[in-house]
């Protein structure tokens, strides 16, 4: 069994490499038949993991399900052990559930609320950032000027009988799997391989050919389909009774704190750099969602985007994480397919592979948000986006990517997106969204003055006089060379102001190079946005932390932090008598004060029950009192992964449980040593 693990784990490994490869030779638009040799690589490495992967199934179903179980199989126990417990379940069940969308329960929504919370502290007070919160419904303007209206889009076909709608792009891929599967002629095969190795650059005229191609049907109903077309994955609502203003349910909460840049500039006295921050729910409306809280249509995000001066991106603080190592998946080891490889953060921004310190530094701080809630570093690593991935206007992409049973899972993107943002919103609404840097000392320079002939303005533009100086005064420097050329060329220019786009001629305006003594410089801020997917965060948590009690299989538990944990510790009186009551109070009250969070049992169940029962919803701590605690005024206290208990005097409670949960007290080194240690209770063994 250990060598067909072994096994299994060197194909999956080879098979993810290869994969890459594949991707690698797509972005780089290598010759066909370069792709399809790797592609066929990838389907014999495939279909190798395939047959192991079912000969391990096979043999811990012999072995009465000894030995470590497969992929599949543990979704399901994880699936049953979280929606027993309630930590996440399909919304609306009675009425038969809505796909993708779920309910958080108390044990998941009290850990959800933790991982706010030290994201909160982590990020928005350690660095000292602006907090806002803004409406989930969104002028139709505000996501016009950012391109969600028309770029956020899937290619769609439709049951022309049954009005069902699926993705063009899935359906083609199984039609061309299923035909690579049945055909026998090698040319064929062939040419069939190429289309499904550059299935993700077809456009809809492409995608909606080779559908008919194949003759593809509706895959319920076997009904015609209809052409492709795009489908925005938004929400569409009206504002207001008239339904005259268009709305949308926001894809992601960025744009919100974009929109409220100038009043956050003021705010933080116009001084740059500054983050600001926000955590609050967005939708998208997805067309297959599917994998629980790994694809959703809706969802919380946790996003910061931090305005920096695009002249100097290094960051205060980075010399607090240059020392960090860690898996990063660069371009250059994506090309070669060679793995994710552990390196030094400030060795990444020494020699280039991480575009700027502040970049970086936000990276580094993700790593440790990660790590703290409890994902298993061995299984996060940090991919930077391919070029033919990147926005045109991005500097550098990265994802966090935690490995899971569904393969890597991307839960965080970290993107220097230059000043694209700041840019389309002036530009979309008219107004000023730049920021001053004040030079030491005022320096002489040559600048492109602009003298606007008000007289001419007035008499030519009346009441929109003042617009349009205000928008001549607005100009930058390409801006003003560029009016300056029409004017000299055509006799006339185009301006946009805010009452729409008006004709300048050479009498309204004289543009000039002039020799001029600066005091500072007037830019459009550069955004490093980190943007944190929780749901994701969450679910691969729960994967990084399960397992099952070795010998006992039904036995479930969750190694939580005490950060993410939902209960930091359970009391158990070890009777339901009215003598018990009285230390039980005191113990809760104890423990209160110290400001641990905890719940008291007072079921009539046995204690290893209590404590099975505690372990499956991930509680680290559980202190029980029992009749030697009316002798000597001390109770048990037992740690969830090592089942070890100790006898702990109450005075000492609060105090002990504090540490622990803050991590500054260990139980191998500080507890174990200086309190005696307690047998077990029978059946918690």
């Amino acid at each position: 069994m250990a060598e067909l693990e072994a096994n299994i784990q060197a194909l999956t490994l080879e098979a993810t490499k290869q994969g890459d490869s594949v991707r690698a030779l797509k972005a780089e638009k290598a010759e066909k038949t370069v792709i399809l040799a790797g592609v066929e690589r990838l389907k014999v490495v495939k279909a190798e993991l395939a047959q192991l992967t079912k000969q391990q199934s096979e043999e811990n179903a012999a072995a009465g399900g000894g030995g470590k179980i497969n992929k599949e199989t543990f979704r399901k126990n994880l699936s049953a052990t979280l929606e027993s417990n309630m930590f996440f379940m399909p919304s609306f069940k009675i009425y038969g559930g809505v796909a993708g969308l779920y309910d958080y329960g108390p044990t998941g929504a009290a850990i959800k609320a933790n991982l706010q919370a030290f994201w909160r502290q982590h990020f928005v007070l350690e660095e000292n950032m602006l907090e806002i919160e803004c409406p989930a419904v969104t002028p139709a303007c505000v996501l016009k000027a950012s391109g969600h209206v028309d770029r956020f889009i899937d290619l769609m076909v439709k049951d022309v009988i049954t009005g069902d709608c699926y993705r063009a792009d899935h359906l083609l891929k199984d039609v061309l799997e299923a035909k690579i599967e049945e055909t026998t002629d090698a040319v064929a095969k062939k040419e069939l391989e190429v289309t499904l190795a550059h299935l993700d650059e077809f456009k809809a005229e492409e995608l909606g050919s080779y559908l008919k191609k194949f003759a593809t049907k509706a895959p319920e109903t076997g009904n015609e389909l209809s052409d492709p077309y795009p489908f925005n994955l938004m929400f569409a609502t009206q504002i207001g009774p008239s339904g005259n203003l268009q709305g949308y349910l926001r894809p992601e909460t960025a744009q919100g704190i974009f929109v409220n840049f100038r009043d956050l500039l003021y705010h933080n006295g116009q001084k740059l750099p500054f983050a600001a921050a926000q955590i609050g729910q967005s939708f998208r409306n997805e067309i297959a969602p599917r994998a629980g809280l790994l694809r959703v249509r809706e969802f919380t995000q946790m996003e910061i985007e931090h305005f920096v001066n695009p002249d100097n991106k290094t960051h205060k603080k980075f010399a607090n994480v240059k020392d960090l190592t860690f898996f990063m998946y660069p371009r250059k080891q994506q090309m070669e397919a060679s793995g994710a490889i552990e390196l030094n953060m400030g060795s990444m921004i020494t020699e280039g592979i991480i575009a700027n310190e502040t970049l970086g530094y936000f990276i580094a701080r993700t790593y440790e948000y990660l790590i703290a809630v409890g994902i298993d570093h061995k299984r996060l690593r940090f991919r930077q986006h391919l070029q033919h991935e990147m926005a045109h206007y991005a500097c550098d992409c990265w994802d966090a990517e935690v490995e899971t049973s569904y393969g890597w899972i991307e839960c965080v993107g970290l993107a220097d997106r230059s000043a694209f943002d700041l840019d389309a919103h002036s530009k979309a609404a008219n107004v000023d969204l730049t920021a001053f840097h004040k030079y030491d000392t005022p320096i002489e320079m040559d600048v492109i003055k602009v003298d606007p002939s008000m007289k001419d303005i007035g008499k030519d533009f009346g009441k929109s006089a003042a617009n349009v100086k205000t928008a001549l005064m607005a100009l930058n420097d390409d801006q003003k060379s560029g009016i300056q050329a029409a004017l000299a060329e055509h006799q006339t220019a185009k301006l946009t102001t805010a009452d729409g786009e008006v004709d300048l001629l050479p009498k309204h305006v004289t543009i000039k190079q002039v020799k001029q003594k600066v005091s500072g410089k007037t830019f459009t801020p550069g955004v490093i946005e980190p943007s944190f997917g929780i749901g994701r965060i969450i679910y691969c948590m729960y994967e990084h932390t399960y397992y099952t009690r070795e010998g006992d299989e039904q036995r479930s538990v969750f190694k939580f932090t005490p950060l993410a944990a939902p209960v930091k510790c359970t009391v158990f009186p070890l009777m339901t008598k009215p003598e018990f009551e009285p230390f039980t109070l005191r113990v809760g009250t104890a423990l209160t004060r110290s400001g641990v969070a905890r719940k008291v049992d007072e079921t009539g169940a046995s204690i290893g029950k209590k404590y099975s029962r505690n372990d499956e919803i991930g509680v680290p701590f559980a202190i029980t009192v029992d009749h030697t605690t009316f002798a000597d005024d001390t109770v048990t206290l037992r740690e969830r992964d090592t089942m070890a208990q100790v006898r702990v005097p109450i005075a000492d409670v609060g105090d002990l449980l504090q540490k622990l949960c803050n991590q500054t007290t260990t139980w191998e080194a500080d507890v174990l040593p200086k309190y005696p240690a307690q047998a077990a209770a029978a059946d918690d063994k």
